[in-house]
């Protein structure tokens, strides 16, 4: 394989409009956040508003890696606390027979290095991720065409949304077949409804590595979490099905995942800017660089929803200099993601705080 290449600010390309974009980005935000307040009465976030599972867990970093996988956080071998957010992607809150993409959101604690401008009082590094290798737009201007589309459906009736997913997902799954699947269609529903703790989420969007520049996976490795890929949920009549499925999973039984890293090699190949292009794993296979156990414990609760989802913020800018987000979908998650969170702290008079500790209950 080639050598990594090294860090460089100048790897990116920022557009002349992307400021524009940007603001217009927080405006249709606007649209979805102040909708769902108004209908819930309460503050989500702007988009994967509906948690699924809050998890505290560990995150374990060998002492053996190789100097090119040893970098930022993973650099120094031991423990940290983590908290996993396991959410789907619309801003408003959605029956789970709408079937659409899972997040994952994931926050390391008490990590050691310079900060990224804004999160200077915070301790913790965010990864944020999607269970699919691209994001949907290739940059900030496509996402927010995309977005756009999603805040015209946030006030649709809740029961078209569930009739739209039905026949979206019959449509996918013949793409799926034959001309492939639509990253649009599983955006308004059409995904299929498979179970969060089985799947594989990226990032999606390269991040510094250190001295390199990578994208980074999640993967289920006990048994019990590989045993769920790819099975389907049946959520019909239980508009809370996910978080069921979870529960049955996390109080059971003790889960683990692998956090692995893919390093750009050849950026003609592995673009930085185009979000939607997944790096081809035969330039640059992914590599464990960490190991995260959950013990058994409850999926997801009235109590943990509190302190996680009103009280907390994830964001890929929530972290170290040597983890900097990259790329023009990350440059829009900045401003977009804090101007969310504000909205929260404003709307709901619950200040939004960095943890020390995994203590959800």
């Amino acid at each position: 394989m080639k050598t990594p290449i090294p860090y460089s600010d100048d790897l990116e390309t920022i557009s002349a409009d992307e400021g524009d974009t940007i603001r217009e980005l927080n405006a249709t935000f606007d649209t979805i956040l102040e909708r769902v307040a108004e209908d819930e009465g309460h503050a989500y976030r702007s988009v994967h508003a509906k948690s699924h599972a809050l998890l505290a867990a560990t995150m374990t970093i060998p002492g053996d890696l190789p100097l090119e996988y040893a970098q930022g956080i993973f650099a120094a071998p031991g423990d940290h606390d983590v908290i996993m957010r396991v959410s789907t992607n619309p801003g408003d809150l959605l029956d789970d027979a709408v079937s659409v993409p899972r997040g994952m959101a994931i926050k390391v604690l008490n990590v050691q290095g310079p900060r990224l401008p804004g999160s200077e009082d915070a301790r913790s590094q965010d990864f944020v991720m999607a269970n699919g290798p691209a994001f949907s737009a290739p940059d900030a201007q496509a996402f927010l065409s995309t977005l756009k589309l999603l805040a015209r459906t946030t006030d649709r009736a809740e029961w078209a949304k569930k009739l739209l997913s039905k026949t979206l997902r019959g449509v996918q799954s013949v793409l799926t077949a034959t001309t492939g699947p639509s990253s649009t269609l599983n955006a308004l529903g059409g995904a299929p409804n498979t179970h969060p703790l089985g799947e594989t989420y990226y990032t999606q969007t390269p991040y510094r590595f250190g001295a390199h520049v990578a994208k980074l996976q999640l993967v289920p490795v006990s048994e019990t979490l590989s045993a769920l890929t790819g099975r389907t949920i049946d959520a019909s009549g239980r508009p809370d099905a996910l978080r069921e499925e979870i529960d049955i999973v996390t109080r059971n039984t003790p889960c683990r995942w692998e956090l692995r890293a893919q390093l750009c090699r050849d950026p003609d190949r592995q673009p930085l800017e185009d979000a939607t292009k997944p790096w081809d794993e035969a330039i640059s296979p992914f590599r464990t660089v960490a190991i995260l156990q959950a013990a058994a414990q409850p999926g997801w609760s009235e109590t943990r929803a509190r302190n996680v989802d009103d009280g907390m913020r994830f964001s890929p800018w929530n972290g170290i200099a040597a983890h900097r987000p990259m790329g023009s979908i990350n440059r829009a998650r900045n401003a977009t993601y804090l101007h969310s969170a504000r909205f929260r702290e404003r709307v709901n008079g619950c200040p939004i705080h960095d943890p020390r500790a995994a203590r959800l209950d």
